[in-house]
């Protein structure tokens, strides 16, 4: 019977190390050496200090900043640990009356701003997790950001320009936003 199970146990032994060490480091020698921003989680740093990913959204509820798309995480928004989305579908009264509850947030800090609310200013994605909004919800705030910052809109759509991401190769995906740079150069301006 040993002499069955000691091949078994080597081939065991063997694929452990090649699956389980080997490729897993060789894989992540290769990301670090070509892509590092990318394997160490495209983190964002202000002052020398991290404060967030360009990957993952960011909770922001101050009027004088750009609000991201809602979050399905739940109990805590943004939580990479649980990206989901809310699995509730267009008919489901729950997330009708979510979305009523965000359209009233939006104009409750804007009451002045009558054009349509777009919509992933208050339908979360599919991961609950994207730190994106379209240019055309970046404008729909800027009014309200240029107002509570004391800045005019064109500096403020300057801005929304200055940090729109195109097509990726030019085709893929649509133009975004990324909030958390966006609200980091409103509260840092570039010096001249």
């Amino acid at each position: 019977m040993l002499k069955e199970l000691k091949p078994a146990f080597v081939m065991l032994l063997g694929l452990t190390v090649v699956t389980g060490v080997a490729y897993p480091l060789l894989v992540t020698g290769i990301a670090q050496g070509l892509f590092p921003n990318a394997a160490n989680g495209s983190l964002i740093e202000q002052d020398g200090k991290v404060v967030g990913s360009a990957l993952i959204g960011q909770q922001f509820t101050d009027p004088k900043y750009f609000w991201g798309r809602p979050s399905a995480t739940g109990p805590v928004p943004y939580n990479a640990a649980a990206s989901s989305g809310s699995n509730q579908g267009p008919l489901n009264p729950a997330l009708e009356d979510a979305v009523k509850g965000r359209i009233a947030a939006l104009k409750a800090a804007d009451p002045s701003q009558t054009a349509p609310i777009p919509v992933d200013l208050v339908t979360a994605s599919g991961s609950g997790l994207d730190p994106h909004i379209s240019p055309a919800a970046a404008a729909w705030q800027a009014p309200r950001v240029a107002r509570l910052r004391g800045l005019s809109e064109a500096e403020v759509t300057k801005l929304i320009a200055a940090h729109t991401q195109e097509r990726q190769l030019g085709v893929l995906g649509e133009p975004r936003v990324n909030v958390l740079p966006l609200n980091l150069a409103l509260d840092h301006p570039a010096k001249p």
